[in-house]
């Protein structure tokens, strides 16, 4: 049996003939390629091709693949975007009749942007912002999702990440945190008006996301953590659009997962009842703040994507207490468990983290099976 083949029968339900591993690594090839410390074995070779030296499946068809993505983000004609680039900086001016809004992304000593200063700030902004929001437009591109199921192969069934809620929208990518907190406090009905937009130009989005037979499984590449929100922000303005999108593509036949990493106690009443068929990345201790049993008690009948905390794979760690939290994933969470990295394999980690990686992949193909 195919590891697609097996990607999809977890998701329906249906027996896998050993532990399904799954690990997320991409990263970790990119940014060791950079700085030209892959292990000597994988050095010169694809991505995928690394995928089958460890013999593990494969998730994502565009995360550190080098491969287009399944979604395309374009805006209206009267919508005029300047950008000003240099080796170290690029600034992106947004020109609208209510004001100018600047982004400004710096190079790191990782070589990859990060964003320093976000197009909105204060309510000054919100009309700009607006104006950008309702020219936007964000399409499925399913001929670029057809060439990524062709890249992935029979190593999984291809996913792709979904573009934030209006909420993580906001919070994450239009405004630094520490604004958007302010901004929500203080004129709410703004940026509730602000939710009402964003969400208003995914419908197209999901109405391509619905209609496709291609499309099979799905993330909401959310990232959230209790660090964003309280349990009131999270039931006023976050899991509603849960319900609304979630059960809109489930409808049509997709499966659902969603991305949550970092610390979420007090997230954990609410675990049960998304309307997700999975979760992924949960991360318990000693990288998070709780631990596998209550994941277990927390989850229900959802699939857990991932489980095993990244910092295991550091040389620091005994690969012992690795193989023991492997164990444990598997015996509370098989057969509804895509067994990988909650997160992903850490970048910082070394020949060490590769060997390990490769230890649970023979293991879960051996010792792992379960019938």
């Amino acid at each position: 049996m195919t590891f697609k083949e097996m990607n999809l029968r977890v998701f329906d339900g249906r027996p896998i003939p050993h532990v399904f591993f799954q690990p997320r690594f991409e990263p970790w090839v990119a940014w060791h390629r950079q700085f030209e410390t892959l292990p000597d074995e994988i050095r010169d070779k694809s991505v995928t091709e690394i995928y089958d030296e460890v013999g593990a499946s494969m998730r994502y068809i565009d995360y550190y693949t080098g491969m287009e993505s399944a979604i395309d983000t374009g805006y209206a004609q009267d919508a005029r975007i300047t950008e000003r680039r240099s080796d170290q900086m690029i600034i992106r001016t947004y020109h609208t009749p209510h004001g100018e809004l600047q982004e400004t992304l710096e190079f790191t000593v990782d070589k990859t942007w990060r964003t320093v200063e976000f197009p909105a700030k204060n309510a000054d902004d919100i009309d700009a912002l607006e104006w950008v929001l309702t020219r936007r437009e964000i399409r499925l591109n399913e001929k670029s999702f057809e060439r990524g199921l062709e890249f992935i192969g029979d190593r999984g069934y291809g996913q792709f990440y979904l573009p934030k809620s209006p909420y993580f929208a906001l919070a994450q990518q239009w405004m630094k945190f520490e604004d958007f907190i302010y901004a929500i406090m203080d004129y709410p009905e703004k940026i509730e008006r602000l939710f009402s937009v964003i969400d208003a130009g995914y419908d197209q989005l999901y109405r391509d996301l619905a209609a496709s037979s291609l499309v099979r499984i799905v993330n909401f590449g959310e990232n959230v953590a209790a660090a964003y929100l309280s349990a009131d922000f999270y039931e006023r303005y976050v899991e509603p659009w849960y319900f609304k999108r979630s059960r809109q593509l489930r409808a049509a036949g997709k499966f659902t997962h969603i991305h949550i990493d970092g610390y979420f106690r007090q997230l954990l009443p609410y675990l049960e009842r998304m309307p997700f068929d999975g979760l992924e990345a949960l991360t318990p201790l000693p990288q998070g703040d709780v631990t596998l049993e209550e994941i277990r008690e927390n989850i229900g009948e959802k699939i857990l994507l991932d489980g095993i905390p990244a910092v295991l794979f550091l040389e620091h760690f005994p690969r012992e207490q690795l193989m023991e939290c492997v164990e444990k994933v598997v015996k509370l969470f098989h057969p509804k468990l895509v067994l990988g990295v909650s997160d992903e394999l850490p970048e910082g980690g070394g020949d060490e983290s590769y060997e390990r990686l490769k230890s649970i992949a023979a293991w879960a193909r051996t010792a792992g099976i379960t019938g």
